[in-house]
């Protein structure tokens, strides 16, 4: 069996990268925002459409953006101004929590080591690598759904869950590929590579693809 040429394929998606949906946190970064912002943008995001996410983080961030503002804000006004995400009053309650821990133990700012985030109330692997990569420019290796999926459907990863995919990233993929890793493929998966009946007919990897439990496409 051919080995899978990871370097084309990192290739491929960064020239498919400006036609397809950038991931809401990228964007996030993109325009600068802090890395506070970035892991309240990234928390507000679980379980929520882009576009919900978006909206929220905006209302949000035009009221408050700083770990000292969002504390002083009532449980109720916060909860209304990031409805309608996903959990939004757990939500909530978890960004006023994580604002007085960051003021009380981090003089107010966002710890930028995997281990320290990992301590904070609601924060796992992938918002931690999330915010080192997009929040810190520090090489992480975010596996969300989409990254999970796609490495398994290529065939670059055998594995069950998002977790076992990161740590077996973590062996197999060239670090110099980790920052961007996830923006490409949250990129690909959320417009050509779908969970169900993905565009292979016109997917640019289609040719190095093995299409691993792909039942129907387009």
């Amino acid at each position: 069996m051919t080995e899978f040429d990871i370097h084309r394929f990192i290739s491929l998606l960064r020239e498919f990268y400006p036609q397809s949906k950038a991931p809401v946190v990228s964007l996030a970064a993109e325009k600068g925002r802090t890395p506070f912002e970035i892991l309240a943008a990234t928390l507000l995001s679980l379980r929520t459409k882009d576009d919900i996410t978006t909206e929220a983080a905006t209302r949000l961030f035009n009221k408050a953006n700083t770990p000292e503002q969002i504390s002083r804000l009532d449980q109720k006004v916060l909860a209304a101004l990031i409805y309608p995400v996903g959990f939004y009053q757990t939500k909530a309650g978890r960004l006023r929590e994580i604002s007085r821990i960051l003021l009380e133990k981090h003089q107010g700012r966002v710890p930028d080591t995997l281990e320290e985030l990992l301590q904070l109330p609601g924060v796992g692997r992938k918002t931690a690598n999330l915010v080192l990569i997009e929040g810190f420019k520090k090489p992480g290796l975010c596996v969300d759904t989409h990254v999970h999926r796609i490495n398994n459907r290529v065939g670059y990863v055998a594995t069950r869950t998002p977790e076992e995919t990161e740590f077996a990233l973590r062996e197999k993929l060239d670090r110099r590929y980790w920052r961007e890793y996830n923006k490409l493929l949250v990129a690909f998966g959320q417009t050509m590579c779908k969970p169900v009946s993905p565009f292979c007919s016109r997917c640019p990897v289609f040719f190095m693809c093995p299409r691993v439990g792909v039942t129907s496409s387009r």
